[in-house]
């Protein structure tokens, strides 16, 4: 057990920070909505999200300089910058859901109350406030933030897996009946984007090079990628069974807006225990996904810019404040009902487009250049399942900009189409 545990290292940051609130709500959806046959779409974007992981993990150990310094090198600073920034906002704009959720499980906890808007006010500027102060006083930042991510990750699987062993063990509570009424997809896409996370996989080789990893240790970076991020899914599989269980052919159907929605109804089938142990879950996604997720963006950024790629570095720290302060800024805009939260939100999807294929192109681009050979060169196997999740990539940002476009259009334009 212990090899195997010592084999767990940087992609069990990537896990935790995909396994964050936004999964747990759209695998919960998709297991109301699809039951056991969206199990499959789960298995392949696991599948693919390992071949990613292990692919930026071995750009990580090959190359010694960083990823956007060998980008540069070979395709010039703009190209560079152009990415930084697509990512570095994108995260930042979407650090709101960490703190959204953050407050709705503690809202769930205290039987589904909702909070004053000022104290959700003080407890995410206490939270952002805290996980500031660590960035710049922990001396070791990573090594701590590893050994954090494993508890916290100890913690969701825990839960839900008990959750899971609660629900299944009680009777179901009403007859399942299959529904006529026309399924929504897009949680589903939600899910494959949630899983296969490309942003996520990319900082791999950022973490590799933190954990002081070189070729070496390339074997082990595979272990690490195979374990870690099949945590994820077997997580994300159990919270969507949990959800089929409960949700799947009721003759209502269910409303899950949000994580809390997903808890509060979980009691009334399954009492007080469910709920609270869900919750935990949830509160442990939403920290584990909270400071890594602001750092992704704010490492990348600070490096496209050539002010430093290393945890050490003053650069990542503070991108990585930034990216905490405009998470904070919109969440707090969002929890007053403020409209302008809503182009923030269409802005951050319209930067998906661009920036998550740019991503997975860029990892394959640099996993196949010439001058990588022997050792050093990427097995084929992982190229082509990169391709392929690239292709996905495309699929899944052309979707989103389909769904842009119809949101921005008048109305009018909308219905003479139809």
């Amino acid at each position: 057990m212990k090899p195997i545990l010592k084999s767990i290292g940087p992609a069990i940051i990537v896990a935790a920070v995909v396994l964050g609130p936004g999964s747990i709500l759209t695998s919960s959806k998709v297991g109301a909505t699809f039951g056991i046959a969206a199990l499959p779409v789960i298995a392949g974007a696991t599948i693919l999200m390992i071949a990613m992981v292990a692919l930026a993990a071995r750009l990580g150990v090959v190359y010694k300089s960083s990823l956007c310094d060998e980008l540069s090198a070979r395709l010039g600073k703009p190209v560079t910058i152009a990415i930084g920034l697509i990512l570095f906002v994108l995260v930042a704009l979407f650090q709101s859901s960490n703190n959204i959720a953050l407050v709705g499980g503690l809202e769930s906890l205290s039987d589904g109350k909702p909070l004053s808007l000022i104290t959700r006010a003080a407890i995410l500027v206490g939270v952002n406030l805290f996980v500031i102060v660590c960035l710049y006083r922990l001396r070791n930042l990573y090594s701590s933030i590893e050994k954090v991510m494993k508890v916290l990750i100890g913690l969701m699987v825990l839960a839900f897996l008990i959750n899971f062993l609660v629900v299944f063990l009680q009777p179901q509570g009403f007859e399942p009946t299959p529904s006529n009424q026309a399924k929504d997809w897009l949680p589903l896409l939600a899910m494959i984007g949630t899983t296969f996370s490309v942003g996520g996989a990319f900082y791999q080789a950022y973490l590799v090079k933190e954990k002081g990893w070189g070729l070496s240790e390339t074997r082990q970076g595979l272990t690490d990628s195979i374990l870690s991020i099949s945590i994820l899914g077997i997580v994300t599989a159990i919270i969507l069974l949990t959800s089929w269980r409960v949700f799947y052919g009721q003759t209502q159907p269910v409303n899950l807006a949000s994580v809390g929605d997903i808890a509060r109804q979980l009691e009334p089938l399954f009492g007080p225990s469910a709920k609270i142990i869900f919750c935990a879950g949830i509160l442990g996604g939403a920290l584990s996904s909270f400071l890594v997720n602001a750092m992704i963006g704010g490492t990348v950024l600070s490096d496209s810019l050539g002010m430093g790629s290393k945890l050490k570095d003053r650069g990542p720290i503070l991108f990585t404040t930034i990216a905490l302060i405009v998470g904070l800024l919109v969440a707090l805009a969002s929890l007053a009902k403020s409209g302008s939260v809503v182009s923030l939100i269409t802005l951050a999807q319209a930067l998906t487009v661009l920036g998550i294929p740019a991503l997975a192109l860029t990892l394959i681009y640099l996993g196949t250049r010439k001058e990588l050979t022997g050792e050093s060169k990427v097995p084929r196997g992982i190229i082509i399942l990169a391709i392929i999740g690239f292709a996905i990539s495309c699929v899944l940002a052309s979707l989103t900009a389909k769904k842009i476009y119809e949101k921005l259009s008048p109305p009018e334009q909308t219905e003479s189409r139809s």
